[in-house]
Formats: C-alpha cells, sequence, structure tokens
C-alpha cells in the first residue's frame, strides 16, 4: 500500500508498500495486512514514530487531526491507533470515545500531559495504554506489541530473512545464525547488521547507522559509539577488520557490508 496522511501538515513523500489498502467498503480480506494509524500534529513526532514501526515490519496509515483520524478509521480499518490528546479539530479524547462507539480497535494514548488524572482520563475515554511525552519511541514499540497480543492483533507482514555467505539473519524472529550456529547478539548489535546487510554494500556513515541503531536517540550519542558495537558484532561474527567476511570499513567515512552479493534467505520451512 502507499503510506497515506490525511489532514494536519502535508506529509514526506509517501513510501511505498508491498500490500495496497482499500477504503473500509473494499476492507482488507482475511490474511491481508492491517496498519497502524498514528496520529499526531507534529509531522517530526509522526516521522519517529511511523520509522520505528516501520523498523519492526508494520505497515503505517497518519493523520494530522481528530476529524481526519475518524475518517482515517472509517478508510482503512487499522489495526491499533497511536493517538495524541493535543489534537486540532478534535481532541484525542473525544477521538477516543467515538472510536470507542463504533469499534474495538485498540488505543496507546500520547500526551505531554502526564499528570495521574490525565492518565485516568485518557484510559476512562478508552485508550487501552496511555504514555506521556517526550517518549522513548522503542517503548512505545513495545507497548503497541504489548496492546496487540492482548487483543489478538497480529497486523505484521513476515519480513523473512538476510542472508550472505553463511550468515542468516531472522528479521521476524530477530535471531542470527552463521553457517548454520545460533550467534547471540545484542538488541543494538542486531540493529546494526540489519541496517548494514540492507544497504546491499552501500557505504553508510556513522550518523547513518546512529540514526538506524539509536533513533530519535542518537542526538545524544557519540559518533565513535558505533565503532565500538562494530567491534564487538565483528567479535561475535569471528570477523576480521583486515580480512573483512561481513563488516568492512571505509575510512574516513563509515562501514559496509563486505563484499558479496545480500540476498533474501530461503523462506522458513513449515
Amino acid at each position: 500500500m502507499s503510506l497515506s496522511r490525511i489532514g494536519g501538515p502535508e506529509s514526506p513523500p509517501t513510501a511505498l508498500y508491498h500490500l495496497r489498502m482499500e477504503p473500509r467498503h473494499a476492507r482488507p480480506m482475511l490474511g491481508e495486512t492491517r496498519p497502524i494509524l498514528v496520529v499526531d500534529d507534529d509531522p517530526k513526532i509522526v516521522r519517529l514514530v511511523r520509522a520505528y514501526l516501520e523498523r519492526e515490519g508494520y505497515a503505517v496509515v497518519e493523520a494530522g487531526d481528530g476529524r481526519a483520524a475518524l475518517a482515517a478509521l472509517e478508510r482503512f480499518d487499522p489495526a491499533l491507533v497511536v493517538l495524541d490528546v493535543l489534537l486540532p479539530e478534535m481532541d484525542g479524547l473525544a477521538v477516543a470515545r467515538a472510536l470507542r462507539d463504533r469499534a474495538t480497535t485498540p488505543v496507546v494514548m500520547l500526551s505531554a500531559r502526564g499528570a495521574p488524572a490525565d492518565r485516568i482520563a485518557g484510559l476512562a475515554s478508552g485508550a487501552d495504554d496511555y504514555m506521556a511525552k517526550p517518549f522513548s519511541p522503542a517503548e512505545l514499540v513495545l507497548r503497541v506489541k504489548r496492546v496487540l497480543a492482548r487483543a489478538g492483533v497480529e497486523p505484521t507482514t513476515p519480513r523473512g530473512r538476510l542472508g550472505r555467505d553463511g550468515l542468516s539473519v531472522d528479521l521476524d524472529r530477530h535471531e542470527v545464525s552463521l553457517d548454520g550456529r545460533s550467534v547471540r547478539v545484542t538488541a543494538v548489535e542486531f540493529r546494526l547488521l540489519v541496517a548494514l546487510l540492507e544497504a546491499n554494500g552501500r557505504v553508510l556513515s556513522r550518523e547513518q547507522l546512529l540514526d538506524a541503531v539509536y533513533g530519535r536517540e542518537a542526538e545524544l550519542v557519540l559518533d565513535r559509539t558505533i565503532d565500538v558495537h562494530v567491534g564487538r558484532l565483528r567479535d561475535r561474527l569471528g570477523d576480521r577488520a583486515d580480512a573483512p567476511r561481513f563488516v568492512a570499513t571505509v575510512r574516513g567515512v563509515g562501514y559496509r557490508a563486505a563484499p558479496g552479493q545480500t540476498r533474501p534467505d530461503l523462506p522458513r520451512a513449515g
């Protein structure tokens, strides 16, 4: 499908998905992907949340105000809504109440108001979870997953694997294996490895890798931190900087996957 934004400030150029979403009169059939609707009038927050959700394989649609959110609900039938409270046209509390009148779609609410009374008001309006701003996007993704699991909803499209030269990275299970043996990596090292493999030989600067690994928090991390993570990842893979099999250094620029064709791995049996 195409990434869609309804209402609010103009969004960045659209990103393409493999799945085409149609209006609700042609709802997704059984087995098709339902997107997550992100509602916020701040484009920076929308881009941040979208980037983290897409990294986990979720399809995302956007709305920039309350009334546009209700229109998007009708059009896309989302699996979950990430909903800001302070919205133009119609605030998030009213949107949540209107949603509860017509559907059981889970809602994770975001708000600059973090007092206990505000949290209670949000949950009372029908939200399944409530996060105060500023928030950790990584924590938001975890809460989204938890709410979806609790609701018995699974909107993701399997992402498959990346593989090359005996290395296999399972994007759905977050597992890495080398020559058929499991390799234990941290979450940061996993995101670093995926970024390098998906770049398919292109050189990524330290800044680009920081963005891929840390997202919004990248501004708080020193560039050279990436060098430490690369060193640890090489150790786990038995890789060498002077004769790289997987991660090559491009002096003065950054890193890239070592020469070789990155390819989708064979699908899992069963």
